[in-house]
């Protein structure tokens, strides 16, 4: 049966301009916001306050240490896969917690430290505050080497709720402290080596030294500005 020359062809629906994004977005992999914000767009300062459950933190922190795990070949390539995990987060710290330290009033900016013992101080107080809600316990210099340098935490968050079988007695997770802060000796200009040793004693059984060894560059240029008489 033929149909009349004036009857209109059946209605299409054309996909609107959004839909479009949408698909191309998933099509990608991409997941956008109702909103259409990113966490690009949000305040630096929005969750300077905000505090994660320890419940939360530990699993986590199981589960990164579970991934670290998978086919290592002993207790220090699984300290070194946990190092490189912490590393990224300890560069950009750095720029984060300075975007966020008020600044003094002749400046427009906090200052960033370019000195060792400055750089240590903040990593001490302001960097662990922001970490663990506290100072770290000790910072001490080598007596014996002038590039090294130890920071002391009593009880490390990251070792409290990680059970470490007999065999593997000499690991210490918090290895992913040390990679933290070896990023944020790097972002400074400040290059360093950094490692997690046990050292417990009767009153702390889980204290933690993580060893700063700076580089050679580093120290020769710490003398020269030390005998310049320039501050951090």
């Amino acid at each position: 049966m033929n149909t009349s020359q004036g009857s209109k062809p059946p209605l299409t629906s054309t996909p609107s301009s959004s839909s479009l994004i949408r698909s191309t977005a998933s099509t990608h992999g991409l997941r956008t916001p109702s909103n259409r914000k990113t966490i690009y767009d949000r305040n630096l300062n929005r969750t300077r306050t905000a505090e994660l459950s320890r419940a939360s933190f530990a699993y986590l922190f199981s589960e990164m240490v579970s991934y670290a795990q998978k086919r290592v070949t002993g207790i220090q390539d699984l300290e070194k896969r946990l190092n490189e995990q912490g590393y990224p987060l300890g560069l950009r710290l750095l720029p984060l917690l300075l975007h966020r330290t008020p600044p003094p009033r002749s400046q427009p900016l906090p200052p960033r430290p370019h000195r060792i013992l400055p750089l240590l101080q903040f990593i001490t107080t302001t960097l662990w505050r922001h970490l663990f809600a506290r100072p770290a316990d000790a910072l001490e210099r080598s007596s014996t080497n002038e590039s090294e340098y130890m920071i002391s935490d009593n009880e490390p968050l990251v070792n409290m709720y990680i059970s470490v079988p007999k065999e593997m007695n000499q690991l210490n997770c918090a290895a992913f402290v040390a990679g933290v802060i070896e990023g944020v000796c790097d972002a400074a200009g400040l290059m360093a080596d950094v490692s997690a040793h046990n050292g417990g004693t009767e009153m702390w059984p889980g204290k933690t030294v993580f060893l700063i060894r700076f580089r050679e560059g580093v120290v020769e240029r710490e003398g020269i500005l030390e005998r310049k008489g320039q501050g951090g």
